[in-house]
């Protein structure tokens, strides 16, 4: 029988253990010295709410899945038709090509053809690799198509730590947040100054629901604390790292019992405001780098 994920990699380094699928190049599990990080789901089903996904090559939502560029306009498929969105990009249902050059490393690749919709050509990389501080994830997208293309890239980690995320401690390096529409669709970023959305000190998350994006990086590193037990899952970002999109898991199972910290390139709906979209040209690459670590 086919597994739903697709063929799984097992990583291993000191104590640290991870799972990578081949459908969607998603991160299934991590663990250091044997509790778990991530809310993944179990081998055997379908990948639920984009946990642990490669979005490229837009992170979050498109509206009306419609978009101009280089003067043309684009239609793609909605798939999110509750909402009239297009969500999470093109790469997640796809196989993709697996190698496994040691124990602790995962390096996935999958040529993206150009369709209607998004008639661009685009090599993605994803590399995941274990060492000593938690788990390396690379992410890139190489134009190789002979006009320019719109681009945004991100990841969807969903971090647990065994509890409710209402009695953790959240911290984000980030001076603005945006409001959301009832479709998940962004307003202009503000500051987080006076307002619920300032977690630039570790503050615990409460009956606070998020599902917004975060910019204005003044730092490296965001975390999800258990003041109780110490423990902590952290996310330091790196090349390409430029918005957090945090989401406390309220339309999903186990209710509220996890954080999706999202790093990605650019905000929702980047491909119709503009805002930090890339235009790669032809042969030219994108790097979006960050590091999980517990």
């Amino acid at each position: 029988m086919r597994e739903p994920s697709g063929h799984t990699l097992l990583l291993r380094h000191g104590p640290w253990a991870a799972e990578v699928v081949g459908v969607g190049a998603a991160l299934r599990s991590l663990s250091h010295d044997g509790q778990e990080l991530l809310s993944g789901w179990p081998a055997g089903e379908i990948c639920p709410d984009y946990r642990g996904w490669v979005l490229q090559p837009w992170p979050n939502r498109v509206g009306d899945g419609r978009y101009d560029f280089a003067g043309a306009t684009h239609q793609l498929a909605l798939t999110e038709p509750e909402r009239g969105n297009a969500l999470h990009g093109l790469a997640g249902w796809t196989h993709w090509e697996v190698h496994h050059p040691d124990a602790s490393r995962a390096v996935l690749r999958h040529e993206l053809v150009p369709r209607t919709g998004y008639p661009f050509a685009l090599d993605l990389g994803v590399d995941y690799h274990l060492r000593d501080d938690g788990v390396h994830v690379t992410i890139t997208g190489t134009n190789v198509g002979a006009t320019p293309a719109p681009y945004g890239s991100g990841h969807h980690p969903y971090f647990t730590l065994g509890r409710p995320v209402d009695g953790l401690e959240l911290t984000l390096p980030a001076s603005t947040w945006c409001p959301m529409d009832d479709r998940q669709l962004p307003g202009e970023a503000r500051p987080v100054e006076g307002t619920p959305y300032d977690f630039r000190q570790p503050r615990v998350i409460g009956d606070l629901v998020l599902d917004h994006p975060f910019g204005g990086l003044t730092g490296d590193t965001a975390s999800v604390r258990d003041p109780g037990t110490g423990r902590e899952v952290t996310l330091r970002l790196g090349e390409g790292c430029q918005w957090l999109h945090v989401y406390t898991s309220d339309t999903v199972e186990p209710h509220r019992g996890a954080v999706a910290i999202e790093p990605t390139s650019c905000p929702p709906d980047a491909f119709r405001n503009g805002t930090d979209l890339v235009v790669l040209q032809p042969g030219e690459s994108h790097r979006l780098a960050f590091v999980i670590a517990g």
